[in-house]
């Protein structure tokens, strides 16, 4: 081979190469591929989930992003649960976080599959329990999946998808619901309301429950969790509550730069009510010993929200340690 063509191959060789390391250069928060799945799932009564009904509920699809991010092999993986007005820019910002860590990421959208977009001002739209059932079901999915570490999945979620996170953990739930054969190895909720008195509701995964919390928030005020809390504590389980002062309902959208409280405008709270299950799976009212409704009188509106910078990097800081440990991460 002349010595010209040679310098020549070499050079497009270089090239092609250079090309091809400059294309898969991504940015580290940039996921190495997207994957799209639909969740088979049920919409339920809370009576119906709470009894193991589920030849009552009405089949519907919903769906889930997977984001597997860069890196080889099994990986580690968070799944994201939303709040009453869906998925949001927030989330987008916690999934980055965990992406540029090589922490894949699965965010379930519960309500697009269900025709809604928002249930805060009609909490009725949707059983309170029915993100559980789509949970469940995202990890059936995820147990199957080539690219996931199956002892390495982490449930986290905010406000409803708060809500559905904390009590997710449930052993009676699990063996209600739960038939992917998983556990997950954490479970994070974000200012959930805490509210409700279930039966057996100490009784949860030997799994660690961090939450997080704010001192003024008035849409699910902490001081039912903290008193959940206590009981968990007092039963033996690994349970901490992280409580941020000056920090709202949604504090954690200061990661976006939010910074300012709002009324979330008809959005209805259950703040001063005192809901307990009662038999045959019927959520009670606690003052009434009525079946509970979002008619009661306890039921108020117009709580706020807002993002607090500081705290929402506090926050991102304590859940980024935290996996960093669990999942033994570099």
């Amino acid at each position: 081979m002349p010595t010209a063509f040679r310098v020549v191959a070499a050079l497009i060789a270089f090239c092609v190469s250079t090309a091809l390391a400059g294309a898969q250069s991504l940015p580290k928060e940039a996921a190495a591929r997207v994957e799209i799945f639909p969740i088979p799932s049920l919409t339920l009564s809370d009576q119906q989930f709470l009894s193991g009904d589920a030849t009552a509920g009405k089949p519907v699809t919903v769906a889930g992003e997977f984001r597997v991010a860069q890196g080889a092999g099994k990986m580690p993986v968070v799944v994201l649960m939303h709040g009453s007005s869906g998925v949001g820019a927030t989330t987008e910002a916690w999934v980055h976080e965990f992406n540029a860590m090589g922490i894949s990421t699965f965010v379930i959208d519960g309500f697009t599959g269900r025709g809604l977009t928002v249930v805060g001002p009609n909490q009725a739209l949707l059983g309170r329990l029915n993100l559980i059932v789509d949970i469940y079901r995202s990890l059936e999915i995820l147990a199957k999946h080539p690219r996931v570490d199956p002892d390495r999945i982490v449930l986290m979620g905010f406000s409803r998808g708060g809500q559905a996170t904390l009590y997710a953990s449930l052993d009676r739930f699990h063996k209600l619901w739960n038939k992917s054969g998983l556990q997950f190895a954490a479970y994070i909720p974000f200012y959930p309301d805490c509210s409700t008195t279930y039966q057996a509701d100490t009784e949860v995964a030997a799994r660690p429950i961090r939450i997080f919390h704010g001192t003024p928030d008035d849409y699910n005020p902490v001081r039912s969790c903290k008193a959940f809390v206590e009981r968990l504590k007092t039963a033996g389980r690994d349970v901490v509550l992280t409580e941020y002062p000056d920090s709202a309902h949604g504090f954690d959208s200061g990661l976006l730069g939010v910074n300012t409280v709002t009324v979330s405008a008809n959005a209805q709270t259950v703040r001063n009510c005192h809901i307990k299950e009662g038999d045959g799976g019927v959520l009670m009212n606690g003052d009434t010993n009525a079946p509970f409704t979002y008619k009661d009188p306890c039921v108020e509106l117009n709580p706020h929200v807002g993002g607090n910078p500081t705290t929402a990097a506090e926050s991102r800081k304590a859940v980024v340690e935290f996996l960093q440990a669990l999942f033994k991460l570099g």
